[in-house]
């Protein structure tokens, strides 16, 4: 594929000791884009929020055979539009669907400049219940509990296991690449506690634990602020909230 940068290798030592060949692909002021896996790639974008300042939001991108899917948008319009010229104008690829993987801002903050180009869209019964309550951009598709989308030949699970972060919060898992995509409802190491306006902080530590035991072959962690890990990701936000 021609996305894949030549110089990036990740052996399977570097697979077992969950370091990671992380190859910077594109880095401007709004947004930035990492390849982490020979699938897959976290794009970085910017919220500026009253409580916490210039917040750096994780997104996912999985590429295959001329196509891509994009987990969440990024926060906001000009980042989103910079990210779709970019895999349709240098990667080449079609873009087959956005999914918002839960309802506050950050998800789908640029989901108008997908639907301008006719991009579907993709989330939850509940995060467009949500989105729709919160006067937020309405993703164009839902599901209940589970659903599946193709990038070429690779899939991607989408899946809801409990309340957390909010109550709409699902992740996604690329098998292919091993990865899960958990957005906010996983913590980076080290951070804190983040936004629990809408969360549900009894039932969080159950829901992390379902998503561990769902996806045992897990190797890399993408959480939705901060860095990408291991499954030490899901342990620490196991703890975290554990305590509260």
């Amino acid at each position: 594929m021609k996305h894949i940068i030549s110089s990036l290798i990740i052996s399977i030592s570097l697979w077992t000791n969950i370091s990671f060949a992380q190859e910077l692909l594109y880095k401007t002021e709004t947004l930035e884009i990492e390849q982490i896996s020979p699938n897959t790639f976290v794009h970085v974008s910017y919220l500026n929020t009253n409580d916490f300042g210039k917040v750096a939001c994780n997104g996912m991108i999985v590429m295959n055979e001329g196509e891509a899917l994009v987990f969440d948008t990024p926060a906001s319009d000009e980042a989103s539009l910079e990210l779709i010229n970019w895999l349709e104008n240098y990667q080449k690829v079609k873009v087959k669907a956005v999914v918002a993987t839960h309802f506050h801002w950050d998800c789908l903050g640029g989901l108008n400049e997908f639907h301008a180009k006719g991009i579907p869209s993709y989330a939850s019964d509940k995060t467009i219940a949500l989105a729709r309550a919160a006067g937020y951009p309405l993703p164009e598709n839902g599901f209940k509990k589970k659903m599946s989308l193709e990038a070429g030949n690779i899939k991607v699970t989408n899946q809801f296991f409990g309340e957390g972060h909010t109550k709409d919060n699902f992740v996604a898992y690329v098998p292919s690449d091993k990865i899960i995509f958990g957005g906010c409802m996983i913590k980076a190491l080290g951070v804190g506690n983040g936004n629990l306006e809408d969360a549900n902080v009894t039932a969080w530590p159950a829901t992390v634990r379902n998503v561990k035991s769902t996806f045992p072959e897990t190797l890399i962690v993408i959480p939705g602020h901060g860095k990408i890990g291991g499954t030490e990701l899901l342990d620490y936000t196991i703890e975290m909230f554990s305590t509260k």
